[in-house]
């Protein structure tokens, strides 16, 4: 249960309700949350195999592992996470996790050798240029991954009938880590900032200001949504936001290729 915002909570809410007031004129303009987006993506076609790469974005805590478990569930969607892929980039011994040790000592490791991801939350959310060489390392490995991965679902297809394929690609950092060429389409999820930041404080047992920083450390929502195929409203209860969902999985068509 979400809990009611204190007075510190209400005036960071303040300060994200202009972009959020965009968000929701997105949204309104269209029953089907479907929008024009300033760039052209390619179908993927590969072996006769025709690919609907959807890639799942949205702000830090407005539900895209909700939306991910659900079409994996009800639609049985192979799922690729770039979260996943993140923590195989820096799993002990690996080049990357080394950089990152040199970079900011053995006091960012946990006794066992595994990175402390709580601790360099601390620091790359704080200073940008930090979190900017940060992802440098590992955004790589993460685009490698999700072409390896995807060509991997392709080729388990080819030796049966079907020849589609729909894949989801959850990648929070879509936008900012120019992944958008791996997808056919893009839907963002997004609610409201009142329910983000209460979302966010409870996932993680965050204060408001460091969550604050978390959800001010990425892309503005409402530019996101600018730029999607596909909107997803979940201010409101899981089971809308799975009808919405439902809505835009039935209307793919072969023939919209």
């Amino acid at each position: 249960m979400l809990t009611i915002p204190n007075a510190s909570s209400r005036s960071q809410i303040s300060n994200f309700k202009s972009n959020f007031d965009c968000v929701t004129n997105i949204a309104k303009t269209d029953s089907k949350c479907r929008n024009t987006v300033p760039f052209k993506r390619q179908k993927i076609m590969s072996d006769r195999i025709i690919v609907r790469a959807i890639g799942l974005t949205g702000g830090i805590a407005t539900g895209k592992t909700a939306i991910s478990n659900y079409l994996t569930d009800s639609c049985g969607f192979p799922i690729l996470d770039a979260d996943i892929y993140a923590r195989e980039a820096v799993h002990p011994d690996s080049p990357i996790l080394d950089s990152i040790v040199k970079r900011y000592g053995t006091g960012i490791l946990l006794p066992d050798g595994n990175l402390n991801r709580p601790e360099l939350g601390n620091i790359i959310f704080c200073n940008p240029a930090e979190r900017q060489w940060l992802e440098q390392q590992i955004h790589p490995y993460v685009r490698r991954r999700f072409v390896e991965e995807t060509q991997s679902c392709i080729a388990a297809l080819s030796h049966v009938s079907q020849n589609t394929l729909t894949v989801v690609l959850v990648v929070p950092l879509l936008f900012e880590a120019n992944m958008t060429d791996l997808c056919t389409e893009i839907w963002v999820v997004y609610c409201s900032p009142a329910v983000q930041l209460q979302r966010l404080m409870q996932r993680d047992g965050l204060n408001c200001d460091r969550a604050s920083a978390r959800i001010n450390a990425q892309m503005p929502l409402a530019q996101k949504c600018q730029q999607a195929d596909v909107v997803l409203d979940n201010s409101s209860t899981l089971d809308s936001l799975f009808l919405q969902v439902d809505a835009q999985v039935s209307r793919f068509s072969i023939f919209d290729f």
